[in-house]
């Protein structure tokens, strides 16, 4: 986030904190999505996301006259989504997902004219791998990966959510990218998915 959009933040936190119902609305509206979408990486049910992002901006909003601003207002409501993520994934036994077709990257094909029915499977295919091999890498590799990837977010912001330096979040990011590209090889070849 730009110098800009963090005073911004700081401006309606320090309303919010004298008592603006309405800023803190607008902080909320502001990172509502980001805060679901990051929900939605670990927890797969649509009702429990926005359950737990409520419960987020809930925490969020209680906590608030303690927020001291030693890191961007962003960053804070994100340690307290990942939090509430963790307690609800302890709470939960593993299901596996009944919609196979929901995924992290998307596998919802939307077919175009010259999309042929095999060009559509084997998109769904790598989009399913994708998803399949981004999960099964190491919790902070694939939360820096998404974080860079999916939110573009930078190494310093990665650093400052993930409370470690730059250098650590570049190595992780690395890390992931090397082990998904060798589980995407022999799919990517035509060799089919292991």
């Amino acid at each position: 986030m730009n110098a800009q959009g963090q005073d911004a933040d700081a401006l309606l936190v320090r309303e919010a904190q004298a008592g603006s119902r309405t800023a803190f609305d607008m902080l909320v509206l502001k990172y509502q999505r980001r805060v679901e979408r990051l929900l939605s990486r670990s927890v797969r049910d649509p009702a429990d996301v926005a359950d737990l992002c409520q419960e987020t901006f809930l925490a969020a909003y209680r906590a608030l006259p303690a927020f001291r601003g030693d890191s961007a207002f962003y960053t804070w409501v994100y340690r307290i989504a990942i939090n509430a993520a963790q307690r609800h994934r302890s709470r939960q036994r593993p299901v596996e997902s009944l919609d196979d077709d929901e995924g992290t990257f998307g596998t919802d094909a939307h077919p175009t004219d010259d999309a042929t029915p095999e060009a559509l499977l084997a998109n769904r295919q790598l989009a399913r791998g994708l998803n399949e091999a981004v999960e099964g890498l190491a919790e902070d590799q694939r939360r820096a990966l998404l974080l860079r990837e999916v939110d573009g977010l930078s190494y310093d912001e990665i650093a400052d959510l993930m409370d470690c330096p730059p250098g650590t979040v570049r190595s992780r990011i690395f890390r992931a990218r090397e082990a998904l590209a060798v589980r995407l090889r022999p799919m990517l070849s035509g060799g089919g998915w292991r």
